[in-house]
């Protein structure tokens, strides 16, 4: 389990060196990793951590759902905006590490922050090592 906290009401935070150690604690050489949030105001994705594209993808996703008339009230935009993103991301592991593309980024996506988050992470595979 990755434990963070976020800062601001909308952020995006890079947690792949946490799901990194996970999957070396895990002790799976080959298979996947399913890292997952807890929390229905949050996402994951993968990408690049370049700041200026952090920046726009969370102007982007207000732009899409701007945040006034939902009935759910107050935060009922941040749910609309962690179900388009998703709440997951699988990641092969080979070799014993999460096989991610040069620029690839594990990110939390916060955006009913600031607050304390919970992501779950599972390795699976058949080759483990003991």
């Amino acid at each position: 389990m990755i434990e963070l906290s976020t800062n601001r009401g909308c952020e995006i935070v890079d947690i792949t060196p946490q799901v990194q150690r996970a999957v070396r604690d895990s002790g799976v050489i080959d298979g996947i990793c399913l890292v997952y949030t807890l929390h229905t105001t949050t996402a994951l994705i993968v990408n690049e951590a370049e700041s200026g594209l952090l920046i726009d993808i969370i102007d982007k996703i207000r732009e899409i759902v701007p945040g006034v008339g939902y009935r759910h009230g107050e935060n009922g935009p941040a749910h609309l905006q962690a179900s388009l993103l998703g709440n997951s991301v699988v990641v092969p592991v080979e070799k014993g590490i999460p096989l991610l593309g040069t620029w690839q980024r594990i990110l939390f996506v916060e955006l009913d922050g600031p607050r304390r988050r919970r992501v779950g992470v599972k390795v699976m595979g058949s080759d483990v090592a003991r």
